[in-house]
């Protein structure tokens, strides 16, 4: 699962957003402004940028932190202030995506998507496009169904570590029932598919039930997975986790009490660190305007090992593991994003 293709794989993206970040603050005339410490609020009023992009241009400013192009000062209040040290290098994706491709072919997927978020980083500064709008236009779905694919290692590396994980917790269990959330357009439940199958535990699945509220993505996921699995008990319905389940037809505690709940992310290595995929969602006003709590969230995006650890303690789960062990592994490596978090009752 965890090879060299990826590895070397992940270590281009990580360049390749990186260079994206440098194109987008020298197309959005931002370096020239940090002269003196300045906070991204302050940068996004003196550029007439949208208040709201005041959270994307601070991820863009901490991706050069990393170079040592540019310099963060915490104030008391909390606020971040960045200054330039020294011009970055000129971006060189042109370059960097041949690299990748001779790596991974398959690598295309992430790289047309980075590609195509970063060109509505303009026009959402300036309040000329709508984030969701832009990501979600007809000529962005079919980037998604790319990125969202198996073959794509960057990604499915996430499916394929959730379905050993799983299947792991099922392996003892002489019956059971699956409920996913967030299908998309059902990558993840074909791996888990293939990974019951491969363990000999298709037999004990009384039902899996497929959720996804987007329906062009459920539409999909039936149509793929079930001619294939005609004989096994697979059901496809939208459940919303923002609105009341009861009024959906699910019960919230569809947990059963020797049940796991499997959790298959992206999770940050270290408070505050940058990560190549957010680059796509940082124009997304759900993954930015959240609620965040000093102890459970206390940034929009994907959260640490030990937020995860939190999050689930204080919903009940008295028995919680992280899969592999991330907070080992990030001692040795920092771009290992991909984790399985777990709990029980």
């Amino acid at each position: 699962m965890f090879g060299e293709t990826l590895y070397q794989s992940i270590e281009l993206m990580e360049r390749y957003s990186i260079d994206l970040a440098i194109d987008l603050l020298e197309r959005l005339n931002v370096l020239e402004q940090l002269d003196q410490p300045r906070s991204a609020p302050e940068l996004c009023q003196t550029l007439a940028f949208q208040t709201r992009f005041s959270s994307t241009l601070s991820w863009l400013l901490q991706r050069l932190v990393e170079t040592g192009c540019i310099e963060i000062e915490t104030t008391n209040d909390r606020q971040r202030l960045y200054r330039l040290l020294s011009r970055p290098w000129p971006p060189q994706c042109p370059e960097l995506r041949q690299i990748a491709l001779g790596i991974d072919p398959a690598n295309a997927s992430t790289l047309d998507l980075l590609d195509y978020a970063a060109t509505l980083y303009p026009p959402v500064a300036a309040g000329k496009q709508n984030g969701e709008q832009g990501l979600f236009l007809p000529q962005g779905i079919n980037l998604w169904l790319n990125y969202f694919h198996n073959n794509n290692l960057t990604y499915a590396v996430n499916n394929w570590l959730g379905a050993v994980v799983a299947a792991n917790n099922l392996a003892n269990q002489s019956s059971f029932q699956i409920l996913e959330i967030g299908a998309g357009a059902g990558s993840g439940s074909e791996i888990l598919l293939r990974s019951l199958n491969e363990r000999g535990l298709l037999p004990r699945l009384q039902r899996y039930l497929i959720t996804e509220p987007n329906a062009f993505f459920r539409r999909r996921s039936q149509r793929e997975l079930a001619p294939r699995y005609s004989d096994l008990p697979l059901e496809w319905t939208s459940l919303d986790m923002n609105r009341p389940w009861d009024t959906q037809g699910q019960a919230h505690n569809a947990l059963a009490p020797d049940g796991w709940l499997v959790i298959s992310e992206c999770v940050r290595p270290r408070l505050n660190q940058p990560m190549y995929p957010e680059l796509v969602f940082q124009n997304l006003d759900s993954f930015t305007e959240v609620d965040t709590d000093p102890e459970f969230r206390p940034n929009p995006g994907f959260l640490t090992a030990d937020h995860w650890r939190n999050a689930f303690k204080r919903a009940g789960f008295e028995r919680t593991e992280i899969k592999p062990e991330l907070d080992r592994i990030c001692e040795f490596y920092p771009h290992f994003f991909t984790g399985a978090i777990c709990g029980r009752p």
